[in-house]
């Protein structure tokens, strides 16, 4: 039975969130599997994190200071040393390091400013990349030319990013010379209209492997007014900004990113939303920050939320995701399940697109989403 339907990127196919599809996935495309792991100060249990359903770990984050790569975090070194032991047992998985994030982005506008600061960042980027044995680097500029959490920006935020980029490129290329590898750039891009105002897309691909879409925190019970769905597949019409991955997807093809290039984001946390019950309705409709927390892991949702402890689980057909609601308390959460991300992964599949990248490994429960995700693309 069919319980959403949707005309694809290019008009093509027909997309149900019951999982046919009337494309067939073109043999030898291997799909990634892109995961961020943020550890902070504790070190890795690789016994803890299934790096075989894995094609891409992407270690967050590295910091810039004085136009420099810097370590964010005080075990870094050792975490990249028992992650490169793992590689024995998984020979194709790539680590990369990821540079930025929303906390620590607002040194990118400086440092991408001249020439020089490009090249100074450059120069200790490559020797970050070849001393800890990494397979490249993640870009994770929240965002050029705007704001983001505070950051300096400048409208020639637009061209230097590309220039950096370029640069970057060819200084990863020389490694490679060297090497016998190729070195991996990827950034992580903002799912929204005005990060490609601020970008040159077209241009950016010539030297990006691919682009991390952070198709997630469309809607945050700390900036709307609306209770919406962190991650919808499909917009639902009552979202007053049309967002959906499904149209971040258009937007980032029609500004000239090729789909096979494109890494659709999911998140493995939902968000918590204070709503009135007595004309709630559904998505979409008047909510806020609840008293307590606004963020809560698919770990917690599953021991302690889902159809538990009066929540009870919906099912959004028209975004193709779930939400759990409580009329007592009146609480709100939006996030992805099993179901979702199979529907999500089935999209990707026929749409053509690279893969999947989520956020993040401590959020899951039991590797269960990761498993899924694994499974239906692998």
């Amino acid at each position: 039975m069919w319980r959403c339907i949707a005309v694809g990127v290019m008009g093509l196919v027909l997309v149900s969130c019951a999982g046919t599809f009337s494309v067939q996935q073109k043999a030898g495309n291997e799909r990634y599997v892109v995961g961020y792991l943020f550890q902070g100060d504790s070190l890795v249990n690789p016994d803890s994190i299934d790096l075989g359903d894995l094609t891409h770990l992407m270690y967050a984050f590295a910091n810039i200071k004085d136009d420099t790569i810097a370590e964010g975090f005080r075990n870094d070194a050792e975490n990249f040393r028992i992650l490169n032991g793992e590689k024995s047992k998984y020979p194709n998985l790539k680590i990369l390091i990821s540079v930025g994030g929303w906390g620590w982005s607002g040194a990118f506008s400086d440092m991408c400013l001249t020439e020089e600061s490009r090249e100074t960042f450059i120069r200790s980027a490559v020797g970050f990349i070849e001393k800890n044995g990494l397979d490249g680097i993640d870009i994770d500029w929240e965002y050029p030319g705007l704001p983001g959490a505070g950051n300096v920006h400048r409208p020639e935020d637009k061209q230097n990013f590309t220039s950096l980029l370029a640069e970057l490129r060819i200084a990863l290329d020389e490694l490679g010379a060297r090497t016998g590898k190729h070195y991996l750039i990827t950034a992580a891009a903002g799912a929204f209209k005005k990060y490609l105002e601020n970008t040159e897309m077209a241009e950016d691909m010539k030297y990006l492997d691919f682009i991390n879409l952070m198709t997630y925190d469309f809607s945050s019970p700390g900036g709307d007014s609306v209770a919406g769905h962190n991650a919808p597949l499909f917009t639902n019409p009552k979202d007053p900004r049309h967002n959906s991955d499904d149209q971040a997807v258009q937007d980032f093809v029609a500004a000239g990113v090729p789909p096979s290039r494109i890494v659709l984001g999911v998140p493995f946390y939902g968000h918590v939303w204070q709503v009135d019950t007595s004309s709630f309705n559904g998505p979409y409709e008047r909510g806020g920050p609840p008293q307590g927390r606004l963020y809560v892991s698919y770990g917690d949702l599953v021991e302690n939320l889902i159809n538990k402890n009066g929540f009870v689980r919906y099912w959004d057909s028209t975004s193709c995701v779930p939400y759990l609601l409580n009329r007592q308390s009146g609480t709100f959460i939006s996030y992805d399940d099993v179901e979702s991300l199979s529907d999500k992964c089935d999209y990707i599949k026929a749409h053509e697109l690279k893969g999947v990248m989520f956020w993040s490994f401590k959020s899951d429960y039991r590797s269960v989403l990761l498993r899924t995700l694994h499974a239906r693309l692998k």
